[in-house]
Parts: structure tokens; sequence; C-alpha cells
């Protein structure tokens, strides 16, 4: 956790409780307590010492009236476990997790830095570059999460750190639901509802979508300097989460970039099947509108191309701010990807060899977001082998042939890559004895399978529409968790497609403007792809090109791309 983050953990800092019973106590002979550092409805943060690794860390310790709580403190555990089985640079480490008969604790990273509210206090509304820069960030956490399951439920300023070389930290993945059941005091969860998504305001379940969508009113803050949705009670605030459309960012801020807008717009939907249906589809549409970015200004070669790349049109930004140091080298970052990207993709291309790139290092990353990355998939071929191994994770890549950094030469189909990735422990023998099938309902299709394996069973997956499930998350199983059954029977994994598939018809867009084509793409259900401009007789601006034909029947949702006029080509007149 955050010395200075006072988020979760409201209203108090390392001086004062000094009597707490903990300070002085060393855990599991291990942990030594030095001081508090924040706490909340459920749990007091403690800094302490790891006199194994000679490491500060921050510990998250149960409160005592709660540890009696038998239900609540076996979710406690369970989500402990799971959250601890993350591992991502935007994610607050779980070192790991205690128990006791007194007892139960979390050891997590102790970060240094500040959160986004109270950054956001400071500087008002943020340069679009650092919106992007921060929303990227926190999308990759989310995507990372969701992929192994585990939904954040309270995404929200406060649970997001920023450090001082520019990387952003999500905190308290897995905590908000047992919060849900705890007496809180009565000013801690004000924050919270200002970020709610409609499915939970109404007392239903949440999914990714649900923390889609609070990353998206998170993003029109960092925009606009100000919430969507005010009101005099928790319960109004609530109400227009469920009804009201937000003023779009760009009428309370000018010069708010129209692709960001409908990004923030398009996760911040009300209507869930309107949203992004998960984090990796947002984190594609944020990092395609910073490829166009970058491609852009690189492409007119214009002084602002030089400005992006010395740092000085952030730097004037930075210089009418306050000085707060994290925002400075947080915008370093951003010129440093940028810089990155140019030299990955222009440099090379026009003073390198154009057949030749290198391979990177996929050692330590999750296979299944390394073989559906776009990006990878346009150079490389990717073959996936399965090994035990004890010590890593399911689904973790353990090697890989090229080793990283080799020059390859680029050919057709792809260099080809061959994966080996760890298949977690081997398949206990349990053939003959009754063995519980364990909850993978809104996992993953990947995590449900290892889950599956793990307990004893053989599985199929089928498929089937869900209206509340997420496209490749297990809707059930059959037979259903919690029953016993023979170790070593079939379990059946269902596995959602999404809700039902729907036939829309493609509007006429060509001849309209590029605003009235997405506005209508969008109000016929249908989801806006690729962009480009192109020299026409056509008044600039003017749709010129639809990737499909008027009055064609497509599935909702199917993205259109479109090409834009950008007027006579030059010398034409």
């Amino acid at each position: 956790m955050c010395r200075s983050l006072q988020s979760e953990y409201k209203g108090i800092g390392a001086h004062m409780d000094n009597y707490d019973k903990y300070i002085g106590k060393m855990l599991d002979n291990r942990y030594e307590i030095l001081e508090v550092i924040g706490t909340g409805g459920m749990s007091n943060v403690y800094k302490a010492l790891c006199h194994k690794l000679k490491r500060y860390d921050a510990i998250k310790i149960l409160r005592e009236d709660l540890v009696t709580n038998t239900e609540l403190r076996k979710r406690f555990q369970a989500e402990s476990h799971a959250v601890a089985m993350l591992s991502h640079p935007n994610i607050v480490s779980v070192y790991d997790v205690g128990h006791s008969d007194e007892l139960e604790y979390i050891v997590m990273e102790l970060v240094d830095g500040i959160d986004l509210k109270q950054y956001l206090k400071l500087n008002g509304a943020l340069p679009y570059t650092e919106v992007l820069d921060f929303s990227t960030q926190i999308a990759k956490a989310l995507a990372h999460a969701h992929s192994r399951g585990i939904i954040h439920r309270d995404i929200k300023p406060q649970n997001i750190m920023l450090l001082k070389d520019g990387l952003v930290k999500v905190a308290d993945f897995g905590i908000a639901a047992l919060q849900n059941d705890v007496d809180m005091p009565k000013n801690h969860a004000v924050g919270s509802v200002h970020y709610i998504a409609p499915e939970q305001a109404r007392g239903g379940a949440a999914d990714c979508r649900s923390d889609v969508y609070s990353l998206g009113i998170v993003m029109y803050e960092m925009l606009t300097g100000t919430l969507p949705y005010t009101g005099s009670s928790d319960m109004e605030v609530a109400v227009k989460h469920m009804n009201v459309d937000a003023v779009p960012p760009g009428e309370l801020v000018p010069g708010i970039p129209e692709e960001l807008e409908r990004i923030t717009m398009k996760a911040m939907s009300t209507d869930i099947l309107e949203r992004y249906q998960s984090a990796k589809d947002m984190l594609e549409d944020l990092e395609s509108f910073r490829s166009a970015e970058i491609a852009a200004q690189v492409k007119a070669g214009s002084e602002d191309e030089e400005e992006i790349r010395d740092g000085e049109t952030h730097k004037k930004h930075r210089r009418k701010r306050s000085a707060v140091s994290i925002g400075i080298i947080g915008v370093l970052a951003v010129i440093l990807i940028a810089f990155a990207f140019i030299n990955r993709y222009f440099l090379k291309e026009l003073f390198g060899s154009p057949d030749k790139v290198y391979v990177p290092d996929f050692v330590g990353r999750y296979y299944e977001d390394v073989i559906n990355d776009p990006d990878y998939k346009e150079y490389y071929a990717f073959t996936v082998t399965f090994k035990i191994d004890t010590d890593t994770d399911y689904g973790i890549i353990i090697s890989q042939d090229p080793e990283a950094e080799k020059e390859r030469a680029t050919k057709d189909g792809g260099i080809p890559v061959e994966l080996v990735v760890s298949s977690g422990e081997a398949l206990p023998d349990v053939d003959g004895t009754d063995v519980t099938v364990p909850n993978v309902v809104n996992s993953d299709r990947a995590s449900a399978i290892s889950a599956i394996k793990k307990a004893g069973f053989e599985y199929v997956t089928v498929e089937s529409a869900s209206d509340t499930i997420t496209k490749d998350y297990v809707v059930s199983t059959e037979p259903a968790a919690g029953e016993s059954v023979p170790g070593g029977s079939t379990v059946k994994i269902v596995v959602s497609t999404g809700p039902d598939k729907e036939l829309v018809t493609v509007p006429q867009l060509k001849g309209l403007s590029k605003d009235a084509a997405v506005a209508k793409i969008e109000g016929n259900k249908l989801s806006v792809g690729d962009i480009s401009n192109e020299p026409s007789d056509l008044d600039a601006g003017t749709v010129i090109w639809q990737s499909i034909n008027a009055g064609d029947e497509v599935t909702a949702r199917t993205k259109i791309s479109l090409k834009i006029s950008s007027g006579p080509a030059e010398g034409e007149d």
C-alpha cells in the first residue's frame, strides 16, 4: 500500500493509534509491525518490516470483531488467496496471506506514491495524453484480473495509485465484495456510489463489465475534473447512474479528442450490452487511439513531432500545474512509450533492415495474452505446448524458442515461435473417490479448465448464450459446483457466447459527416471500427466508404469501419 494513500483507509495517519495492540509485535516470526498507515471498515493497514527479505511491506489485518464471523472469514481467505495469484505491474502485489485462530492478514506491496483522487484535487482536469496513459494502465490491470476470474467491484480514484516513476497500480482487488457485508463507518463508502455501475446500483451481481463502467467514470473525471453524476444523497446519485445519460466530456472541456470521448462514453453506457464487453476490448481501442495519435504526429513531420520527442509540449503543461514529481515522470513515461513505438514502427522501417524483427521476451506472461495480442499476430506464428510445472501457475509461459532478443527474418505467415506453458501441478489420482466440483462460475475459460483439472476431473466445454455472463466466461457446470461426484468423472463446462445473436440492418453511411456516421452506427446497435482518411472529390469530412454495405444484415455490435474524405489530393483542383 502507500504511506500517503488515505483512500480506503480514511481519516487516519501513522501518528494516530500509538497504543494499537499490534505495534511492535512479530507476525509468524517474520513480519515486525511498525506503525498504522490506514484503517477501513473491515481492516487496519500497517507498515511492517519483513525480516526474512529485509523489505518494508504493508499488512492488512482483518478487524478483530470480524474474525469471529466464520462465513466472512472464509470469504476473506478465499479472496485473499485468489488475489495473491495475480501478478501484473499495474496491480498492487499481494506477497503473502496469513491465518491463525485470532488473526487474518494479507501482506502487500508498500507503494510510494499518491492516489489518483489526491492527484485530481491538486490538478483538476488532466491533459488528454495523461488520461490516455493512466486509463491504458488501469485497463491492463483489469484485463489481467478478469482473465483470472477476479472482478474488482470498486474501481475509483481512491483505489488507483500513482508512483513516482509514472507507473499506475490498482489496489484492493477482490475485497470490495466483502465490504458490502460489513458495517462500515458512516462516511466510508460515500466515494464509491459516484463510480458504481447501474447493475450494482440495482443490487445485481457485478461482472467485468461493471469494472469497465467504473473505469469510464474515472476517465470522465480525469478529462473534466468533475463527476458525471452528483446529488444530495447517495440514492439520488445511484438513480442517475441507472437512468441519466451524462453530458459528453467535450461539452465541458473543449479540445478533448472525439475518439477518446467516444471510448469514455461507451465504457460508461447505462445499457450493459452497449458497453465494452471486456476490459480487453476497451484496452484495444485505447491502444489503437494511442497508435493513431503517434502515427499522425510522425506523419505530419511538423514542429509538434519535435516537441513530442524532446518533451517540451508536456513540460509546458506541467509548468502551469502543481510541481508534483509523479505527474512529470508520468508524462515522461508517455514520451518514452511514444519514442519506443516510433522506433519500432517507423525509424527501423526507414533506417533498419525491413525484413528483420527481434523476438520479444514472452517468458513469465500469461500465454493467452500473448497469442491473442493483435500486434504479435502480425509478426509471429505461435505454437503452444503444455508442461507440468509445480512451481509455476497454470497458463504462464516458462520457455520459448527462439529465445528473446534473437533477430529473425520475417516470413509469410509469421515467425514460428514455440511457447512452453505451465499446466500447473500433475492431476491428482482420485479415481473412485468422491470429489467436490469446484465453483468456476464467472471464471474465464482457461482458469475454469485449470481448476476442474486440478480437482481431478476430466472436462468438456460447450457454449451457450447468456445475457448476464460475459463472453468466454463460465455460465455453469454439470454437475453443479459443490456437488460430490467420483473423481475422474467428466464435468461439462458451459461457456458464455454473450447475449443471443441479434441481427440488425446496416444503415447507409456514405455521404454523412464523420460524427453523424458514428452516431448512426452506435444508434443502430453496431460498433465503430477503424476510421481512416483518404483523398476524394467529396467535401473533407464526408464518409466515402463503409466496410459493410448498407442494407446487409449483421450481428448486433459488429464493427463498421469508415473512410473519410480528406478533400482533393494535393495538386488537384
